[in-house]
């Protein structure tokens, strides 16, 4: 541990190193164990007085608040409260109606018995306007705890009902009451929120309000948003960026004040204790999220908009834009979060949020097209040019290639077809020489230059012989890196035309070497994959990028959980989706979006499959074909390689993502439209009909799927 976290060392946070801020945190912001156990056995004793008291006010039970309750106080002196949960109180309005008389007694009461005597906690109470607060000394710390009567709104198991808020609603109206007031009834729902995140995540939020804390001092009299708006966000960008109990606390850091210079977008809240069910909750829902930006709702109370107005976020964003340019934070990445969850992204909102969120912008793009033209230079010109191997072209594969690339993170695939790859025999046994060679030449090149024109760093394969080379590209050209993966392959559609022929003969390989993975020359297809994506209209591409946004966020959730099934397996869901359900070139994109997720969770019935490239006419193939769709379920076919069930049977576990888009469907937003009705979904088979699938389908598979329907074993058809 450095010694600037003591004498002669910085006194602010800005001042300290990355690597420095979780020690800072542990001995500058986080108060001591002895001193929160003084405070809490204080604050015991008082509620333990309070309720041996017979006459009314009778307290049923108290509860912690505040930042003092969640357990995000600051070191030295903090604040919370302490609400006393009166029996006598029947409904929200009696909370306010008799809010002083309620203090009164209770300050009486406290007096009487002279606590402070016993407690190990200095304690003073003071009536500031009207009001009464308890602050308890220890030695380092400090803790202001205003004293807040409240009506019990919950149930027995301590939870809220839809009948909880929409009495809520009414007393709000009745009561002429300002949004939230009534929010400290939902006290014990705000602690167990924050106590069921890790601890390493409350140490964040305290680097957010110590930060706050200094930004609220330089810029006095003028006000900031509350920090809890900022517990809030920064508790929402670790669910959405992270999940993870231990994390590196920059990262976590850089993505809040990332998200603060968003704030024109921002749009939170949560669905544990309410949802859009009730008609009453969802109207006060729609209302809020509806409002100017930025929102932040309390995750106990819907009424409750915690964000504050803009003008307050303006001064923040310019302050976290100045941490965020000095260099102790520059070197770290930020964790990949949108200022509004797709979750909670209305269905008639989804394509702006596509467009804000998901196309790449044209930095992006050209950045990647920059970094494609310069590894495709040097694998043509350079790379080979002292062996007999030489490149016949390098071809854009990918979501780049096929026009689908998010706009997070700039990556590109590159299949490379050399003329020492003959066969699909000689690729595999082969093609890891090529890989060797340019990463050697890669190495050379940046190490003979005396102003590189290009540095990379390469990942290093969990394969013995991997069959891609990954590497992260940086240059002078280039405004950032671009990550890369370079895949050596055998040119087979150029070699062994017609196309009925190149499929044979892939097939043959198959037959002669079953243990062949399926799709393992699919490299070689990468054009007819390009194409049949790239060919769609732009609405649908855009809809392949809102799906594959989904299935990233459920990959970060599911990554401890079993092997989900490959990305590409979705992307044709999709457009398997769109062509039997729409085939407009303009359509609902939250419909489409339903039947995709609808799909996912009939994944034991998917059979899926294209003859644009591919058909039954060759006996060999239709044989292998028929093979292929006999496979237990799911069975979605790449339209480029028969050989590749990208639906995988059993190999994947489909149950996993099923179970995610279920929840998705009956939880999500997104199907739900501007009135907070559901979208519906299209009607789409999912077994791919006979006639459905192209030109080409023969009378073989028509049988087949007659016999299907009259219950008919496959082999006996």
């Amino acid at each position: 541990m450095g010694n600037w976290l003591f004498s002669n060392g910085p006194e602010t946070v800005y001042e300290m190193p990355a690597h420095a801020l979780d020690d800072y945190v542990q001995f500058s912001l986080r108060p001591t164990e002895d001193c929160q156990k003084q405070i809490d056995e204080a604050v015991d004793s008082i509620y333990a007085t309070l309720q041996e008291a017979t006459e009314p006010p009778v307290v049923t039970h108290v509860a912690k608040g505040g930042s003092y309750g969640r357990k995000t106080f600051l070191k030295g002196s903090a604040d919370g409260t302490l609400v006393i949960f009166i029996g006598d109180l029947e409904k929200f309005q009696d909370q306010k109606e008799k809010r002083y008389e309620i203090l009164d007694k209770i300050w009486q009461r406290l007096r009487a018995c002279r606590l402070e005597r016993r407690l190990a906690a200095r304690m003073e109470m003071l009536r500031p306007d009207g009001g009464l607060a308890i602050r308890l000394y220890t030695k380092y710390q400090c803790v202001t705890l205003d004293v807040l009567p409240a009506f019990d709104a919950l149930d027995l198991s301590g939870k809220p009902s839809p009948s909880t808020y929409r009495d809520l609603k009414r007393a709000l109206d009745k009561a002429r009451a300002s949004p939230g007031e009534f929010s400290v009834c939902f006290t014990q729902l705000q602690q167990n929120f924050f106590n069921n995140h890790p601890r390493k995540l409350r140490d964040l939020i305290l680097l957010v309000k110590d930060w706050h804390r200094l930004c609220q001092k330089r810029l006095e009299p003028r006000s900031l948003p509350p920090s809890y708006a900022l517990e809030l966000l920064t508790v929402y960008a670790w669910e959405e960026g992270c999940r993870e109990e231990d994390f590196d606390i920059v990262q976590g850091l850089r993505t809040v004040l990332g998200l603060i210079q968003q704030q024109e977008q921002l749009c939170v809240y949560w669905t544990v204790n309410y949802n859009f069910e009730d008609e009453t909750v969802r109207n006060v829902m729609l209302g809020q999220i509806r409002s100017p930006r930025p929102v932040i709702l309390d995750p106990t109370d819907p009424t409750n908009r915690v964000s504050g107005d803009k003008e307050c976020w303006q001064l923040l964003k310019e302050e976290a834009q100045a941490w965020l340019s000095r260099p102790s934070l520059q070197e770290s990445p930020s964790w990949n979060v949108l200022p509004t969850p797709l979750h909670e992204t209305p269905g008639h909102h989804l394509d702006k949020f596509i467009k804000d969120f998901l196309q790449p912008t044209k930095t992006v793009r050209l950045q990647t097209k920059a970094a494609v033209g310069i590894i495709s230079k040097f694998l043509k010109e350079i790379c080979f040019r002292n062996s007999a191997t030489n490149v016949q072209k390098p071809i854009k594969a990918g979501s780049t290639g096929k026009g689908t690339a998010l706009k997070t993170g700039s990556d590109a695939d590159l299949v490379v077809f050399v003329n020492s790859l003959t066969s699909f025999p000689s690729q595999r046994a082969e093609r890891y020489s090529v890989i060797k060679e340019i990463k050697r030449q890669l190495e050379a090149q940046q190490q003979l230059a005396a102003e590189p024109d290009l540095e990379v760093t390469f990942e290093i394969s969990k394969w013995e012989a991997p069959r891609v080379l990954s590497f992260s590209l940086k240059s002078r050209r280039l405004p950032g890196p671009v990550d890369m993966d370079v895949l050596p392959a055998f040119n087979a559609l150029e070699k062994l035309r017609p196309l009925w022929r190149v499929y044979a003969q892939l097939i043959a390989q198959y037959q002669e070497h079953p243990d062949t993975p399926g799709g393992e020359f699919s490299a070689c297809f990468t054009e007819l994959q390009r194409d049949f994506v790239s060919s769609r209209p732009t609405k649908l591409k855009d809809l392949l990028r809102l799906v594959k946004h989904w299935y990233k966020q459920c990959e970060r959730r599911l990554k401890k959980k079993g092997s989900l099934p490959p990305k590409y397996a979705l992307e044709l869901l999709t457009i398997y989706a769109w062509e039997q359900g729409s085939g407009a070139t303009s359509f609902d994109t939250a419909q489409g979006f339903r039947t995709v997720l609808e799909l996912v969770t009939r994944y034991q019935q998917l059979c899926v499959f294209w003859t644009v490239n591919y058909d039954f006419e060759n006996e060999t193939v239709r044989n292998f074909l028929l093979s292929q769709l006999q496979k237990p379920r799911p069975v979605i076919l790449d339209p480029a390689d028969p050989t590749g069930d990208v639906g995988g049977g059993n190999r994947w576990c489909w149950h996993r993502l099923a179970n995610e888009a279920a929840e998705w469907l009956s939880s999500s937003l997104c199907f739900k439209d501007g009135t907070g009705d559901p979208v519906p979904s299209w009607e789409v088979p999912a077994v791919q009909t006979p006639g459905s699938c192209g030109a080409g389908v023969c009378p073989v598979v028509n049988e087949m799927f007659s016999c299907r329907s009259r219950g008919i074993p496959d082999w006996k058809c």
